[in-house]
Formats: structure tokens, C-alpha cells, sequence
């Protein structure tokens, strides 16, 4: 993991958030002591163990039959 001084990642966030895309997390320090570390969006769903549209998909309910009754009302009349 790549460590970057507070003042140096403000001025090259640019190139920190290319390298956190393609090397993996980047740590910021603040006064000499570890601050942040910055790492893709991807990297964070991973870790906070978010589901993907795939996961939600799979675990769906399944199998309960739906009511597609229509009313036996008789249809208004509407004036437009």
C-alpha cells in the first residue's frame, strides 16, 4: 500500500484515485499518523459486504403464486 502525505495526495488526487483503481487501497497520513485510506468503490462494497443487483436476483422469493383476481365491480362511468 502506497502511503501519501496529506498535502501531496490534495495536490495529486488525481493520480492517488488512479492508483487506488488500479494498485489496490492508498493510506493518507496527517502529521506523521495514519488518517485515511482511499479505495475504490468497489473494493468498499467488497468489504462492507453490500450485495450486488446479482445477489439480490438470487435470493429473491420464489414460487409464491400471485393474485391476479380482477374485481367483479362493474366499471364506472367517468366524464371527461
Amino acid at each position: 500500500m502506497h502511503t501519501w502525505q496529506l498535502q501531496d495526495a490534495k495536490s495529486r488526487f488525481s493520480e492517488m484515485v488512479d492508483l487506488s483503481l488500479s494498485e489496490g487501497p492508498q493510506m493518507v497520513t496527517r502529521r506523521g499518523h495514519e488518517a485515511v485510506v482511499v479505495l475504490s468503490a468497489h473494493e468498499y462494497r467488497r468489504l462492507c459486504g453490500e450485495p450486488s443487483v446479482l445477489d439480490l436476483l438470487l435470493k429473491a422469493p420464489r414460487g409464491e403464486p400471485l393474485n391476479v383476481e380482477r374485481s367483479r365491480e362493474a366499471v364506472r362511468d367517468i366524464a371527461l
